[in-house]
């Protein structure tokens, strides 16, 4: 069993590919991921997973906490086992899980500087893995990567828009590493800096800076608790050389 410390890059994409991660017939076995979870940890410091609005799994192979208790968005395969554990839904064996990178929001009253924020394009994959849900927004994102020494720095930026706090950015700084291979990579951000209150219906605005030069937005639903997550397996695979922060 292995339990993999950080997911942070898919496979090498082409212009034409369309999905950040891809379907296959065999997307089940242990060896890809079927769930996109929220690991948790219990007030007696025992590890489960949020895996939609009315499902936490228990995991019967796990003792331990997982990532020192923090609450992170991971990949995970796992195998559902007849066993009922109180105050959880269902009890699993995970076979592994992948931790997705997992950052807070930033606002421009936080005196970050555009410098740092960056203004290099990017595009966000429209797949299962990008959802907003749990308190969260996980992407499926899509840059160049070419200098392997370089470290991509991802930000969601809070407080664009006075009318709408429901608005945020998707800010990139390649550090200079323009120039290579198109890539997929997952990160997750916390929407630590939306309102609380979230009206029935609203919808989270996304916008970014696309490769052509033009803003693009995205519109992704929010619920006040957990949401569903109606993603299928799909086939994934490690990259070597590429770094996200």
């Amino acid at each position: 069993m292995k339990f993999y410390k950080h997911f942070l890059v898919l496979a090498v994409a082409g212009l034409s590919l369309q999905s950040c991660l891809d379907d296959d017939n065999d997307s089940y076995s242990a060896g890809f991921p079927n769930a996109l979870v929220t690991v948790k940890t219990t007030d007696d410091n025992k590890t489960y997973f949020q895996l939609d609005e009315s499902t936490t799994l228990y995991p019967e192979n796990i003792t331990t906490e997982l990532y020192d208790g923090k609450q992170v968005r991971a990949l995970m395969n796992f195998e559902e086992v007849d066993k009922q554990t109180p105050g959880f839904t269902k009890t699993v064996r995970v076979n592994w899980i992948d931790s997705i990178r997992t950052k807070d929001m930033v606002l421009l009253s936080d005196k970050v500087t555009q410098e740092w924020l960056g203004n290099d394009p990017v595009e966000i994959v429209n797949d299962w893995v990008t959802v907003a849900e749990d308190g969260y927004l996980t992407l499926c994102v899509r840059t160049v990567w070419g200098n392997p020494s370089k470290v991509h720095y991802m930000n969601l930026l809070g407080d664009v828009n006075p009318e709408n706090p429901f608005e945020v950015e998707l800010r990139h700084n390649a550090s200079g590493d323009i120039y290579g291979t198109l890539g997929n990579a997952l990160i997750a951000f916390r929407l630590n800096e939306i309102p609380a209150e979230i009206p029935e219906g609203q919808m989270l605005t996304v916008k970014w800076k696309a490769f052509n030069g033009t803003e693009k937005k995205a519109n992704f639903k929010l619920t006040s608790g957990p949401a569903i997550n109606n993603g299928s397996a799909m086939t994934a695979e490690l990259a070597a050389g590429m770094m996200i922060k």
